[in-house]
Parts: C-alpha cells; sequence; structure tokens
C-alpha cells in the first residue's frame, strides 16, 4: 500500500463532553410539550444542515430571528437587541470565530450576576428530519442564533428549561445592562403609578418613539384579547418601529409595527390587511407603511396597543462607550459600581419594616459627591425550589399555542424558577454617625412601592449630595439569599458595606475602619483609548478615571485595583499610574510629562493587581494602560478609600412585634388541573401594620 492509498484521517470535531449531545441536554424533567418529539431529536452539526453554513449573514434580513417548538420567545425578544447593536453582538459572541465549523466549537458570553461569564459550545444543534427544531435565522444557512441558544440553553443546565421566562431577565444576560417592565393594565384603569418611575412629562409613546433607534422594546400578552383570536396567550413580541403618521383631515395617528417570533400573521384587529384603520390614512402612506411590514410584522395604532397588550419591556440602551444611558433623561449613567451581600436566616435576614429584626438586613453607605440621576438595583440569585411543593404550573393552553400543537397534554408544564419577594429602601443621613432607631422608623428618602417576586427591583430617582443608608430586604424574614448591589450614575458616586456589629452585642472597635469603594469599568480600544505605556507618544489616550481625597486618613488610605478581562484566556501585560490633578482635570495632552504620585509598574502579565498608597486630601487621576499601543481588553479599576467614620451597632427594636401577613395570588386553575404562576407582591403600609395583596406579576412569556 503507498502512501496515496492510505486513508488520510479527518481531524475530529470538539464535542462538549459538558453538555453532550443528548436527552440529558434537552431535558430536566420531560414536562414540557418538547418532550413528545424526544424519540425525534437528532443533533447535527452545521454543515450537516447546510451547504454553505456562515456565522452571520451578509444580508441583515437573512438573520431575523424565528422562533421554533420551545416556548422561548423571551429569550429571542431579547437577542433582537444583538441585531441592532453590533457592539453588543461582538461582546456576547467573540469576533473572529468564522472557523467554528473546522473546530466544532463557538464560545459565547453571557452576564451573570456581575461578571461575563464564558460558556464553549460544540456545534451540533438539534434537529428533527435535519432540520433545525428550535430556533433558527430566516435564512437556514445563518447559525448565529441557534448557537447562542444552545449556549444560553448549557447556561441553565438544558433546553427545557428555557421554556418560559421574562424578557427583561434575557436582556440583562445578554446585556449586562438594565430593564424595565411596565405593566399596561394599570394605564388602562389609570389609577395607579408605575411601580419602577412615573412618566410625568412624555407619554409613553412618545418615549418608546424617541427610544425606537436607541434601545430595544418588546410588549407581551397574558391572556386572549377582543380581536384578535388568532394572537397566542403568554407570548412576547418585539416593536421594531414606532411612527406617527399624518391622517385625513389633519389628524396625526401613532402607529407600532409588531413583530411575532413565528414569523407569521397573528393579528385581526383594526389595522389588520385591509382593515378599516387604513382608510384613515392617504392611500400613498397606506402602502408604503404595509409594504414595510414584513412576514410576521403588523401595525398597531397607539389606541389599540395600548388596549389590548399587557406589558412592554423597554431595555436601557447603552452608548458606544458601553455606558448605560438613561431611559427618561438619555443622560449617560457612566459611573457604575456593585457589591454583593447575603441574607442569611437568624442573622442577616431581617424580613421586611414589618418586622421588628427590620434592623439586621444587610446595609450599604451611597455617598453622592455631585448632584445627579441614580438607578439603584438589587439582583437576586435564583432560589432552588426543586424540592419544593409549592412550584406553580404553567398553562398548557399557552404551551399548546405556543407549539401550536392540537392535541391535549397531560404533562405539567411546571416553572423552572424561584425567587425571594425582595424590596430596596433608601434613607438620606445628614450625619456621619446617626441613631439607627430614628432613621428607618422615618419614611425612606425613596423605596420599592413593594416588596415583588422579580428577580431585580429598581430605584430611579435624582439625589442630592450626602451620604444614604440602603437596605435591601425580603418580605418574610429568615429566608436565606445572594443578591448583588448595582448603581448606577450620571455623577461621582462611592458605595461601601456597612460593617456593624451582631444585633444584642457590645459594639467593638474595628481596627481597619470603613472603606468608601468607586468602580470604573472601561476598555482599551485599538485606535482611540489603547495608548500603551508612558514609553510611546499616544500614552495620552489611555482613559483618564478622576476621583477625590477629601479628608486626612492616615497611613495607607487609598487601595487601588485593576483586573482586565480575559481575551482568550490570555492576559495583557498592564500597569497604572495616579498623577494629582492641581486643577479641575489632569492635562490630557501630555501626562507622561508629569511626575505620577504613585506607579504600579512593571507591567505585569496578570489579571490583577493591587497598589496600597498614601495620598493626601486633594483631586487624582488614574491611568491604566497595557505595555504597547492598540492592544485591545475590558478591564476594571477599583479605588477603596478609607474614611473616618466608625461602624454602629445594628440593635433596633421598632417596638411592638407586627405579626407578618401574606397573601397569595393564584390564577383559579384550568380543568386539567393546569395553573399559571403568578408573582406575588406585599406592600408595605405607611403604618406598618397592614399587608396588602396586588394583582399578580412576572406572567411567564412562551
Amino acid at each position: 500500500m503507498t502512501i496515496l492509498d492510505m486513508e488520510i484521517p479527518k481531524k475530529k470535531l470538539f464535542e462538549d463532553p459538558g453538555f453532550p449531545a443528548s436527552s440529558t441536554s434537552l431535558f430536566s424533567n420531560y414536562s414540557t410539550p418538547i418532550a413528545k418529539f424526544r424519540s425525534k431529536i437528532t443533533w447535527l452539526r452545521p454543515q450537516e444542515i447546510s451547504r454553505s453554513p456562515r456565522l452571520f449573514p451578509e444580508n441583515p434580513q437573512d438573520g431575523k430571528i424565528k422562533q421554533g417548538l420551545l416556548g422561548d420567545c423571551w429569550f429571542l425578544c431579547a437577542c433582537e437587541a444583538l441585531r441592532k447593536n453590533r457592539q453588543l453582538l461582538d461582546k456576547v459572541i467573540p469576533p473572529d470565530q468564522d472557523l467554528w465549523t473546522q473546530s466544532g466549537y463557538l464560545r459565547c458570553r453571557f452576564w451573570k450576576f456581575g461578571q461575563w461569564v464564558e460558556v464553549i459550545i460544540d456545534d451540533r444543534l438539534p434537529c428533527i428530519s435535519r432540520r433545525l427544531c428550535f430556533s433558527r435565522c430566516r435564512s437556514e444557512e445563518v447559525f448565529w442564533l441557534p448557537l447562542l441558544e444552545k449556549a444560553y440553553a448549557k447556561l441553565h443546565g438544558c433546553y427545557e428549561k428555557l421554556w418560559a421566562g421574562q424578557v427583561c431577565e434575557a436582556l440583562v444576560d445578554i446585556t449586562g445592562g438594565l430593564a424595565d417592565r411596565w405593566t399596561l393594565k394599570c394605564y388602562r384603569e389609570n389609577n395607579e403609578k408605575n411601580s419602577h418611575f412615573c412618566l410625568s412629562e412624555k407619554s409613553k409613546f412618545e418615549l418608546m418613539k424617541d427610544l425606537n433607534d436607541k434601545s430595544f422594546i418588546s410588549c407581551s400578552v397574558h391572556g386572549s384579547a377582543k380581536g384578535s383570536s388568532e394572537r397566542a396567550e403568554f407570548h412576547a413580541f418585539s416593536v421594531t418601529d414606532v411612527k406617527q403618521v399624518n391622517g385625513l383631515n389633519g389628524t396625526y395617528v401613532n402607529l407600532l409595527k409588531i413583530r411575532n417570533m413565528w414569523d407569521r400573521q397573528c393579528w385581526n384587529g383594526s389595522w389588520q390587511a385591509g382593515g378599516d384603520g387604513w382608510k384613515t390614512l392617504d392611500p400613498a402612506i397606506t402602502t408604503a407603511l404595509q409594504s414595510a411590514a414584513e412576514d410576521g410584522e403588523f401595525w398597531v395604532e397607539e389606541h389599540e396597543f395600548f388596549q389590548d397588550f399587557d406589558e412592554l419591556t423597554v431595555g436601557y440602551p447603552i452608548n458606544m462607550e458601553g455606558h448605560i444611558l438613561s431611559l427618561l433623561t438619555g443622560k449617560s449613567l457612566r459611573h457604575t459600581l456593585q457589591l454583593s451581600g447575603q441574607w442569611v436566616k437568624g442573622l442577616s435576614a431581617g424580613g421586611c419594616r414589618n418586622n421588628s429584626s427590620f434592623c439586621a438586613n444587610p446595609k450599604f453607605w451611597l455617598r453622592i459627591l455631585d448632584p445627579g440621576e441614580v438607578v439603584l438595583t438589587i439582583l437576586q440569585k435564583k432560589h432552588d425550589s426543586s424540592n419544593r411543593n409549592d412550584k406553580a404550573c404553567w398553562s398548557e393552553k399557552a404551551a399548546m399555542h405556543c407549539q401550536n400543537i392540537e392535541e391535549d397534554l397531560t404533562t405539567d408544564v411546571r416553572q423552572q424558577k424561584r425567587y425571594r419577594a425582595i424590596g430596596l429602601h433608601v434613607w438620606k443621613v445628614e450625619k456621619k454617625r446617626f441613631n439607627l432607631q430614628k432613621t428607618v422608623a422615618k419614611t425612606p428618602t425613596i423605596s420599592t412601592e413593594c416588596h415583588t417576586y422579580d428577580r431585580e427591583v429598581k430605584l430611579h430617582c435624582d439625589l442630592t449630595p450626602g451620604y444614604y443608608l440602603v437596605i435591601p430586604s425580603t418580605f418574610m424574614k429568615d429566608e436565606d439569599g445572594h443578591f448583588l448591589l448595582r448603581a448606577f450614575s450620571t455623577s461621582k458616586i462611592s458605595l461601601s458595606v456597612v460593617k456593624a456589629t451582631h444585633p444584642f452585642t457590645q459594639l467593638e472597635e474595628n481596627s481597619e475602619g470603613e472603606w468608601e469603594i468607586m468602580q470604573f469599568t472601561d476598555s482599551w480600544i485599538s485606535g482611540k483609548s489603547a495608548g500603551g505605556s508612558r514609553n510611546f507618544p499616544t500614552y495620552s489616550t489611555n482613559p483618564h478615571l478622576p476621583f477625590s481625597i477629601l479628608s486626612e486618613t492616615g497611613i495607607g488610605n487609598v487601595r487601588i485595583t485593576l483586573c482586565q478581562e480575559s481575551v482568550d484566556g490570555q492576559f495583557l501585560p498592564i500597569g497604572f499610574h495616579v498623577y494629582q490633578a492641581h486643577g479641575k482635570n489632569l492635562n490630557q495632552a501630555s501626562p507622561q510629562l508629569l511626575q505620577p504620585v504613585v506607579a504600579c509598574v512593571p507591567h505585569r502579565y496578570i489579571q490583577e493587581m493591587t497598589q496600597l498608597c498614601t495620598l493626601p486630601t486633594g483631586n487624582y487621576e488614574i491611568i491604566p494602560s497595557t505595555y504597547l499601543p492598540n492592544s485591545e481588553a475590558q478591564f476594571t479599576v477599583t479605588v477603596e478609600t478609607k474614611i473616618d467614620r466608625k461602624p454602629f451597632q445594628s440593635q433596633e427594636n421598632l417596638g411592638q412585634t407586627i405579626n407578618e401577613v401574606s397573601y397569595t395570588s393564584v390564577m383559579q386553575r384550568s380543568k386539567n388541573k393546569s395553573c399559571l404562576r403568578t408573582g406575588r407582591y406585599f406592600k408595605e403600609s405607611a403604618s406598618l401594620h397592614t399587608v396588602m395583596d396586588k394583582e399578580p406579576i412576572n406572567l411567564l412569556l412562551l
């Protein structure tokens, strides 16, 4: 046998042992309608499905999203945000992976509880009859969407765990930012304010019109509506356009273009094809609008929209620098901080203000240095309820709508998630040392209206300079849980943990004192902000991060940490210098000519480097850098400043012990004994003596 006669072995493609091509990656308990297809599902690679597979399309229309058999419209709607923001898409699916078909694996990234995590998958995808059975792009030669869906399924444990969810949660997972849900029913009834913030100056439609090109908007329905019998229940849609057009007789008509992820028409209201609504427009305008609606898209008039849709989800815009923008003002919330915390049973799980143990909850100092717009959020980790008997189950009718299945199903569609009812209270404190008992007895400066079973709750407000006491809590006491406190502001802020002793114990002096924390997240971008070290003339283009020392607190009063994100598992050589700014700002033109007051060098191939230093009162700037110019990476700089405030004792007694009362709102069970998971709210009255029940929320979307 000659060499020519020998069969040359093919390179083995990657097979992910952590997420194999088997039922364990598809199902958790066979509780959803996709279980009936388990014997028909096979796993194929893109080159076995398409003749010319590619990750991204040349024509953007070919990359449009289509939903398959899986009830994950909530995730797919959020993926529309990636199609509108290429910079964000590159964050989630790092570029330079065009050769993935030759290796068989792909890298994706998701934001999870405060940090970006990388998920590596192989490219074997679930198929039925050699076609993708879950999500796909309009062109079946484009695979960015089904591969990203697989990575998200791996992050959650399996595909079945993606069945039903909230668009706002998926938006946060793929952007690392913020998203708001607006309940439209309370506006129809015109008797309640939105629980997050009040739109006093702009109508909801005007705000959507302003945000249309900057952000992502989704709408959803929770049940059948008059005039839309073909529309599924518990389903999410994306809002693709918002327009105000001239009507006949000098009137204006406000229209929204809605897209169904099933890529088919599902609307028979007055603005359906041939509907009476079009008669109010000039025929030329009608033709232009109808031709702009592609498969699965339909137009709805403003009044009809607010009448028939139940909920709106809006993602906070993200600018080219990666900073989150305010939904209301458009200002950059460029100062961001986050701290993790924990509610521990019997120690720091004090419950809501109805409980005398409220002050046992974790406490934080928020310091506002300049007047500004602030968003505070508490994000909780999912609580495992797999062994509990109080799981909520899903509407079988909703499941059948989502897959267009006609026959009855006997398996309950069980909810995969459980969260605590959480809330957030903030008080402004005029002095560094104060009476905790008197403070929490007062009305908070700002607080959530009620405790809700959301993964994340938010406060959106304008705050004046000073110190604020922030207390996150669960509604019931002694509920364990981990949470992440996040702060976004247009002005400089600091965030630190209040170090307090255990209740009913003697206050002890902490020799280390307290530290305020300021955190900056930024990037070195080639040709813009990746100037390299002081050896290079482009050094001044590196990011300049300002901070201030307001009081003398002794030796070792500042700790600075630079942490970089890895690129393909590799680290760049990094370092930083600190300069004193004698005026308002450092000389941006030639900082390398100045003498730094702190130099954390030489540049090292390391993920994180820390320098403890002593700095007098004044204004300073940190310039982090890579050794060579045009080296790209994202980084975080944390500045910890020792302060002279002593910790205080957290012993607190609100007086009379108030019994906890809770009411659970449960939807009426359907004929087959299935019920819809409801989100419960608990509202605290001003007197702290009454617990009010509100309408169920958190209906998960299929």
